[in-house]
């Protein structure tokens, strides 16, 4: 992948009742972290904030900082590297028992088991396996590691 660039993304982790909340594609079965692209100039928590208020139109909060994924794969036919930053997320106003409406026409929201990520085509892999395992009741920082 000599000469493409590798992307940084902010990735928000907003889990409720032991539901996570996942973004995807319409009418692709990849689901993944809510989040987007760090624009320069902007630390990734700020992009977190300001994806999920482009994404959902809800004011949100990024909070503690869970670890980072390294992540390669085939779009489109084309290469692509990735780093997800990923933090905790707290977005106002939303629940499992709701839906999340998005305000982009390609993407949509929908809560899913933490505990069953496997089964929601979850990318990257290795980052959905290491969720499934974190405790997100404990107050004290963890890493993930997922290269």
């Amino acid at each position: 992948m000599k000469g493409k660039p590798i992307e940084v993304i902010a990735r928000g982790v907003c889990v409720m009742e032991g539901q996570i909340l996942l973004c995807h594609g319409k009418g692709k079965h990849l689901t993944y972290l809510p989040g987007g692209h760090v624009d320069f100039g902007e630390t990734a928590r700020q992009a977190l904030v300001r994806e999920v208020l482009e994404e959902t139109g809800r004011k949100s909060e990024a909070g503690r900082f869970l670890g980072y994924s390294e992540h390669t794969f085939i779009q489109d036919g084309e290469p692509h590297a990735e780093i997800n930053l990923v933090f905790e997320l707290t977005i106002e106003g939303v629940a499992p028992q709701s839906p999340v409406a998005a305000t982009e026409d390609w993407i949509a929201f929908r809560w899913h088991p933490i505990n069953q990520l496997t089964d929601a085509h979850f990318e990257p892999a290795a980052l959905g396996a290491q969720l499934t395992a974190l405790d997100f009741t404990r107050l004290q920082p963890m890493a993930l590691d997922c290269t």
